[in-house]
């Protein structure tokens, strides 16, 4: 369950962020401020999930991963398999841009539970309930989410460690990554379904 402090610390992170991006150009080397962007990214990461990413990983296809623990190579493929029906669907839109695996970050975070309420299999993370707050989704402050984007310049996304049926470690980064690629493709179509409090679901692309 995500604390009172890692609420309050998420927002400052991002106005960070977008202040090191802004000024990269005034006397910051290209090599240094890329270093901070990571180090920022990751700080964000770890106070969204209460994780500690020690572990850093490519897929054979090149897309980053930090993780808690070494992934098995089957997560690493299901990360590649997702990031592939991604860029097919993508590509079938006549979408061009960040259609590249190493473009792409995924951090694989403990999971807050592994079963639903239904107690079907179902590795998620709790993340602030923010503009869920009040709905069904709303566990008391924080909802269960199976992945979320944490950057959108960067590409980075927030995944739960899974033990078995990584097929849903495939579908969880396609459907976050459509999210990604109509950011930086459609950004009308990404502003009326990145808030998935005002309905709709994935997938958005087909």
């Amino acid at each position: 369950m995500i604390t009172r402090r890692q609420k309050y610390l998420f927002p400052v992170l991002m106005l960070a962020l977008t202040c090191l991006l802004m000024f990269t150009g005034d006397g910051v080397k290209p090599a240094d401020a890329q270093g901070r962007v990571e180090q920022i990214i990751q700080a964000r990461a770890q106070a969204v999930t209460g994780d500690r990413f020690t572990v850093f990983r490519t897929t054979l296809r090149g897309a980053n991963v930090y993780a808690v623990a070494a992934p098995k190579a089957d997560t690493l493929r299901a990360i590649d398999d997702g990031l592939a029906e991604l860029f097919a669907v993508a590509r079938r839109h006549g979408y061009r841009a960040r259609l590249d695996y190493s473009a792409y970050t995924v951090y694989i975070a403990r999971a807050d539970r592994v079963r639903d309420s239904r107690g079907a299999y179902s590795p998620d993370i709790a993340v602030s309930a923010g503009q869920y707050a009040g709905s069904v989704y709303d566990q008391g402050g924080f909802i269960y989410a199976a992945g979320m984007v944490l950057e959108l310049n960067h590409c980075v996304l927030v995944i739960a460690e899974h033990e078995k049926d990584v097929r849903r470690v495939s579908d969880v980064v396609r459907y976050e990554g459509e999210h990604l690629i109509l950011y930086h493709n459609d950004r009308a179509l990404y502003n009326e379904t990145a808030d998935h409090s005002r309905g709709g679901g994935h997938p958005i692309l087909q």
